[in-house]
């Protein structure tokens, strides 16, 4: 008979253990981002979960209280160094090691198909419990939220991205981080540089011949400037070239609502710029007002997707390495 009590103590030791660090490592936040997604398994785990302290203590005494009642057992079978040592090799073996390193792996498993029998053991150890848990609550405050820097998150897709049990595939770990990081960059390094700028002066008559060198660029907007390549004013759309009948300048043709940024304003913020004013194209300007080059909605969107936006009239992929190579001839 006490060989039996023996191995029910050992297991249920193993049992409070297991479930102290099994459950206590599931992240609160975590569990109701997981219900929010339909999860059933976190749903159960969650309804012991969410009073942190009182299940602490709850598991914690039954622990304490078990071990004791083993020692004592095992003390009535053996000597006193005999039953030391086997109370040692039991609780650290079977009643620590093992159910630790098996609730720890798969806790959100185990705790979902014991929940019912935490509640018990709340339900039992409350008198208890409950006022040391009410003490901690109030010395400790609430738990707190799990949150993760941009850094930590772009290193959580890493680890995705070279994990086969991972269902994002190698696009949606691209397109993530590229969302992620997208906000750290600015207008002046994704824009289209003023020494590869194609624009055309004001008074410039829009006649066949300039319309088949429109065609032959591929670009479909394209500023219009006064005397000088800083004097935007105003930006052509191609289609509006449709049905023309007679020459006419690119002044009276232009559409002179521009939308103008700094090289120094985040793409984040220029994408709702964008957003805002249902427009595809701004221009940029340095610190002294200075036209540095035009930025589109196409070149924000390249910088969060990872990827050239080649279209069938596209001449060049990327206007940047152009200028590079430009500025080095």
């Amino acid at each position: 008979m006490d060989y039996l009590i023996v191995i029910v103590l050992v297991a249920m030791s193993g049992l409070f253990s297991g479930l102290t660090l099994g459950l206590l490592s599931l992240d609160k936040t975590e569990l109701e981002r997981k219900i929010s997604l339909g999860s059933k398994r976190a749903k159960k785990v969650y309804a012991v979960r969410k009073k942190g302290n009182l299940l602490l203590c709850t598991l914690l005494l039954g622990n304490v209280a078990v071990n004791s009642t083993l020692a004592i057992f095992l003390g009535n079978i053996a000597s006193g160094v005999i039953a030391g040592i086997a109370a040692t090799g039991l609780i650290v073996v079977f009643g620590e090691i093992i159910p630790q390193a098996t609730f720890s792996r798969y806790a959100l498993t185990v705790g979902a198909k014991t929940a019912w029998l935490v509640k018990i053991f709340i339900f039992i150890l409350f008198p208890v419990c409950f006022p040391i848990a009410w003490v901690l609550d109030k010395v400790l405050g609430a738990e707190l939220t799990t949150i993760y820097s941009k850094t930590e998150l772009m290193k959580i897709i890493e680890e995705h991205e070279g994990s086969t049990d991972s269902d994002l595939d190698e696009d949606e770990h691209r397109i993530v981080k590229g969302a992620l990081s997208f906000s750290d960059e600015t207008a002046e390094q994704v824009m289209t540089p003023r020494t590869v700028l194609y624009a055309i002066q004001s008074d410039v008559k829009i006649d066949k011949k300039l319309m088949n060198q429109i065609s032959r660029k591929g670009f479909t907007r394209i500023p219009i400037y006064t005397k000088r390549l800083d004097d935007v004013i105003g930006v052509l759309y191609v289609k509006d070239l449709i049905g023309l009948t007679k020459p006419v300048t690119a002044e009276e043709l232009c559409r002179k609502d521009t939308l103008e940024v700094k090289e120094a304003m985040t793409l984040d913020d220029l994408l709702n710029l964008f957003i805002k004013s249902k427009k595809h194209l701004a221009l940029v300007r340095d610190e002294y007002d200075g036209l540095s080059g035009i930025v589109t909605l196409e070149d924000v969107l390249e910088e969060i997707v990872r990827r050239e936006i080649i279209d069938e009239t596209d001449k060049v992929s990327d206007m940047q390495k152009l200028a590079l190579k430009k500025a080095k001839k």
